[in-house]
């Protein structure tokens, strides 16, 4: 089993969807569903889960129960028409029926390297957003390509950061729903998978006068 120290998720909700089958490798079938989470507010997070069908113990009943997946954020490229597109999906390794939900039913922890140049602006509402790109290393030479949200003082410390720094990012991985104006006029509604942060560890910088580790967390 890979190690999941620099990539971990932990949700708790529903499936929307049973798993249906999605394709095979080495000969293991994998599955794929939508899964819902609960914010604090009245909205929800609806989230893509990949799982293995060894997981998916004959006779279990999915629908309607209250479920723990624990895995990782995984990354890929598909191409959509002339251009390619990453979708983002949570690798499951793990599912459980808690009897107690969790005070924070969606979690994620990932180490990684700024891949891209930070981008910082401020919304509509006047709140600060950087947003980061964040490479993160698995076995098999391969890598996860990973949005990243930062918020308020977490935007100011991230926005001077510099491509190849390593950070430890913690925070919950949400669904955005957004509208896209084309150039013919119409209007297509999409989601967006990112992570929103809410603490920000800076463990290596590749800029010379880095002294220190520095941490922020939001209040």
């Amino acid at each position: 089993m890979e190690a999941t120290n620099d990539n971990l998720v932990i949700l708790e909700g529903h499936f929307l969807t049973l798993p249906e089958f999605s394709h095979e490798l080495f000969g293991e079938e994998f599955y794929t569903a939508e899964f819902s989470v609960n914010r604090l507010s009245d909205s929800k997070d609806i989230l893509n889960i990949t799982i293995s069908k060894k997981l998916l113990t004959d006779g279990t009943d999915l629908e309607g129960r209250y479920i723990r997946i624990t895995g990782q954020l995984r990354s890929y490229n598909k191409i959509v028409g002339s251009r390619n597109k990453l979708l983002l999906t949570v690798f499951a390794r793990h599912i459980d029926f808690p009897e107690d939900k969790a005070d924070e039913p969606n979690s994620i922890f990932i180490t990684g390297y700024i891949c891209k140049e930070p981008v910082y602006r401020m919304t509509p509402f006047g709140r600060e957003i950087t947003d980061i790109l964040l490479a993160v290393n698995r076995h098999f030479n391969k890598t996860d390509y990973i949005p990243v949200l930062t918020w308020g003082r977490n935007a100011k410390f991230t926005k001077a950061m510099a491509v190849g720094d390593k950070v430890k990012i913690e925070g919950r991985l949400q669904s955005r729903i957004y509208t896209k104006t084309h150039g013919d006029g119409s209007i297509e509604e999409k989601t967006a998978y990112e992570v929103s942060s809410s603490a920000i560890n800076l463990l290596e910088s590749v800029n010379d006068t880095f002294e220190e580790h520095e941490s922020v967390s939001l209040s």
